[in-house]
């Protein structure tokens, strides 16, 4: 009879599930200890997601979506719900959107690419205001709480 092998410590690091178990314990451990920063800390204003990038505004879509000088893609508001142009409250949301940012610098962070190819970003005012908090105050849009996860505390 053969000696029956123990999966031992390397085990887990050849079962799929339990390497994305351990990784997953580790990020974790890692935002615990302070040693990496949770994806919705404020401890800066462009706290988590990719790369951050400026530009002008150069053209309001509609009450969520815009162009930027700096991007050859539109920019989709991350945590950001409004509705259509052309449906109810579409052209009082784009509307309050291109009063609040045309012509404008804005700093964004990436968070995502959607799956229409728009960047989703995390965008700030130049005095530092977080432009879907100042939609969501404007009572124009609500907080798209599937993707922000409650960031805004509306949801």
């Amino acid at each position: 009879m053969k000696a029956r092998r123990t999966q031992g410590a390397r085990g887990i690091f050849t079962n799929p599930i339990g390497l994305a178990l351990f990784v997953g314990l580790l990020a974790y451990g890692a935002m615990q200890s302070g040693f990496a920063p949770s994806p919705d800390s404020s401890g800066s204003s462009l706290a988590g997601g990719g790369p951050s990038f400026s530009g002008y505004v150069t053209r309001i879509v509609d009450g969520d979506t815009f162009w930027i000088s700096s991007k050859d893609t539109r920019i989709r508001i991350w945590g950001l719900d409004a509705p259509e142009r052309d449906d109810p409250g579409g052209p009082a949301a784009t509307a309050a959107l291109a009063s609040l940012i045309s012509g404008r610098t804005l700093t964004c962070r990436q968070r995502d690419i959607d799956r229409y190819g728009r960047i989703v970003g995390q965008c700030f005012l130049p005095d530092g205001r977080d432009i879907t908090a100042a939609m969501i105050a404007s009572g124009t849009a609500t907080e798209f709480c599937r993707f922000s996860r409650n960031h805004y505390r509306t949801c």
